[in-house]
């Protein structure tokens, strides 16, 4: 709103200091980080406020984990909070005329209502088990779907659609036609196919991923701070001619936009912060979390970094990883020996480290040490070919 504001007052020919600032990437990054930051801070107290006279609280399950029952009660579904925040952040200093904010902000919307449908069926139905994971997949991949047929059809992204970064190549490029095995016009449909396959699988990767990490305060959105503010200077070099030139990466025109919104992202999370950290206030519930991560994996792949994540991603990845390989073993070895025997005390890999007597604290705390480590380690692959 800003934004196009100042552009409409330019171009009435009004002028004073400061009136050019509005264009420059960089300065508004910056303000959505802070407007991001002061929105969550500003509407959170009043979201838990109400949230705890509608008894929104948390329903916990004794599984045995130091200080858990302690948290019995505590407000759920503050992902309100971060939606607001940067919704708000954004309708302020994006362009909202770029097709990159309005698919971020679509995902938000999108993810966020996935969400809040089944924290409200945990809460005020009183069915512990939500939403069905039918529905959510059903959701999830719809909205990658959906922007799986933007990407590649938009007239607006303007960009060879089914090229992609990869590290440690010297072109920095990968082109999803290479792994087609057809040539000519059904080349082509292939291609198209692989690509949008690839869209939808990352969208609903990292949507679970973050909700499988959401399991103690201020994890899941700690560690997502990081991975916004990596995905946002990945955007701003990229959406930058210059930069892309000196860099010798992938340019993607308006691709900048991104670079905003996840500043926004991340100023809202560092708020939120606030009143998730330990002990918390509030918890996020799948309202917050699945928007995080369908944010994530939306922001990732309209920046062409879609293949980085794995990286980037690494605690999320780990998260889902120790789920996946509790639960099949526990069935291979409950058909092969007749019980069931498990590879980690608890999945996911967060309670794991909790059953071994470490408090919740120093895990996050050492989570979030990790997850600086491998943003830093995504962006050194810039430059390590």
């Amino acid at each position: 709103m800003l934004y196009h504001i100042f552009n409409w007052m330019k171009d009435s020919g009004i002028d004073f200091p400061g009136i050019h600032l509005m264009n420059f990437l960089s300065f508004r990054a910056m303000l959505a980080a802070v407007f991001g930051l002061l929105i969550s801070l500003g509407a959170g107290r009043g979201i838990i406020r109400r949230l705890r006279l509608k008894q929104v609280g948390e329903t916990i399950r004794d599984l045995g984990l130091q200080g858990q029952m302690e948290k019995a009660g505590t407000p759920t579904m503050g992902g309100i909070i971060i939606i607001v925040s940067i919704l708000g952040a954004a309708l302020l200093v994006c362009n909202l005329s770029s097709i990159y904010t309005i698919l971020l902000a679509v995902t938000t919307l999108w993810c966020g209502a996935t969400g809040f449908a089944d924290d409200y069926i945990k809460v005020f139905k009183h069915d512990k088990n939500g939403l069905s994971e039918k529905k959510k997949l059903i959701a999830q991949f719809s909205l990658g779907l959906l922007i799986a047929v933007a990407m590649c059809f938009s007239p607006a992204i303007q960009t060879d659609n089914i090229v992609t970064t990869i590290p440690f190549v010297k072109a920095n490029e990968f082109d999803y036609s290479w792994l087609s095995p057809f040539r000519g016009q059904a080349g082509v449909y292939c291609t198209w196919g692989i690509y949008m396959l690839v869209i939808i699988l990352v969208i609903v990767a990292c949507s679970n991923g973050t909700n499988l990490t959401d399991g103690m305060d201020g994890l899941s959105a700690g560690t997502s701070v990081t991975v916004g503010l990596v995905l946002g200077v990945l955007a701003y070099v990229g959406g930058n001619v210059n930069n892309a030139a000196y860099l010798d990466i992938m340019y993607i025109p308006g691709s900048g936009e991104v670079a905003v919104y996840m500043a926004a992202f991340a100023g809202s999370l560092l708020g939120f912060l606030w009143y998730n950290s330990f002990p918390a206030e509030v918890f996020m519930g799948d309202t917050g979390s699945l928007t995080i991560g369908g944010i994530i994996g939306v922001g990732a792949v309209l920046v062409r970094k879609e293949l980085l994540l794995p990286l980037l991603c690494g605690i999320f990845l780990a998260e889902s990883a120790s789920v996946l390989i509790q639960r099949y073993y526990f069935k291979y070895t409950r058909i092969k020996y007749g019980e069931g025997r498990r590879v980690f005390l608890m999945a996911p890999l967060h309670h794991h480290y909790q059953k071994k007597g470490i408090p919740e604290p120093r895990i996050v705390s050492r989570f979030w040490i990790i997850g600086i480590v491998l943003g830093v380690a995504t962006l050194a692959l810039l430059k390590i070919r």
